[in-house]
């Protein structure tokens, strides 16, 4: 009898060894059968948001399907990444994130996710310049004289930023590392008040979003000095390039890519890969990430893999040099 059952048993194993992978693929054929989920690691109304909402319509024609989009901001995108991390990998669950995703495993001790393990890019979407402005009545006009007042007096010349390990704090301190200046870092909860005091002369300088800034420099609200992309952005075609101001190796990006668990098939990856790049390169969404200041990437999933452990290693190595640690 116990023969018997362990017969039985190992049958039924073996059964279910076969079955799976042909299971997998049917169902990979069949994917997308209902909604996908994009879930954004951060709240309403940043960039990784409008980025999701902004692609969720034609990725929703292209693949058949509705595609949602559902917020689960928190920790600095680890609440969303570590929910998407234990998702089921079925490519019905992808994740939108912020250029923080390079940044974290260096910013933070423990994460609850191994980012290089835990997830399988398809394609970083769009990426955007900072520039760096400053109060209207601020006496500085250009990069070089703020790099003469911060050597004249290391320490006296403050930037905003939206928090400890934030893109606009991680912008400043690289612009001191390759300027050679010591500058005086004032953070705040969030970008919108460090935006506000800015405006109003309270800090002098602020690394900021080009499309959060854009209408204040128009207002004569702020003085842009140079934008942190490698060539000059179209939203800001007078204002020069960092490099062009005279701080050399200096290009920064905020940036936005999507992401699947790593079990996920490569069937389905590879369906929403090429989905995403017809989505990205469509004349609607060029034209709505270029009146954001940005400019779209659509690159696919291994040039995706290159350019975001390039970004790891650069932030790392600027939060290493810096010593910096999260709020």
């Amino acid at each position: 009898m116990q023969v018997r059952h362990a017969i039985a048993a190992a049958a039924t194993t073996a059964l279910i060894a076969i079955a799976t992978p042909a299971q997998a693929a049917d169902n990979a054929a069949a994917w997308p059968a209902r909604p996908i989920t994009i879930v954004v690691t951060y709240p309403p109304g940043g960039g990784a948001d409008l980025m999701a909402r902004l692609i969720a319509p034609g990725l929703g024609r292209e693949l058949g399907q509705t595609v949602v989009v559902e917020n689960r901001p928190g920790a600095g995108g680890q609440i969303g990444a570590a929910y998407v991390a234990k998702a089921a990998p079925d490519g019905y669950t992808v994740m939108v994130d912020a250029s923080s995703y390079a940044v974290n495993p260096s910013l933070y001790p423990r994460l609850p996710y191994d980012p290089d393990k835990a997830f399988r890019p398809v394609g970083v979407l769009a990426r955007y310049p900072n520039v760096l402005v400053a109060t209207a009545s601020f006496p500085a006009g250009k990069v070089s004289d703020v790099v003469a007042m911060a050597r004249q007096k290391p320490g006296s010349v403050a930037f905003a930023s939206s928090g400890n390990g934030s893109a606009q704090h991680l912008a400043g301190v690289l612009f001191e590392q390759r300027a050679e200046v010591d500058l005086l870092h004032v953070p705040y909860k969030g970008g919108g008040p460090a935006m506000t005091d800015v405006i109003a002369g309270q800090v002098p300088l602020f690394f900021a979003n080009v499309a959060s800034s854009l209408q204040h420099i128009q207002a004569g609200k702020l003085k842009p000095l140079a934008v942190t992309s490698r060539a000059r952005t179209p939203a800001l075609p007078a204002v020069p390039t960092m490099q062009e101001a005279g701080v050399a190796s200096y290009e920064v990006y905020e940036w936005n890519a999507a992401f699947l668990p790593a079990a996920t098939p490569d069937p389905i990856a590879a369906r929403l890969a090429d989905a995403l790049q017809k989505v990205m390169t469509s004349a609607e969404i060029r034209q709505r990430v270029a009146e954001l200041g940005g400019e779209v990437v659509a690159a696919p999933p291994a040039q995706a893999r290159q350019f975001i452990d390039g970004q790891a290693r650069l932030w790392a190595k600027v939060i290493r040099d810096g010593n910096i640690r999260p709020e």
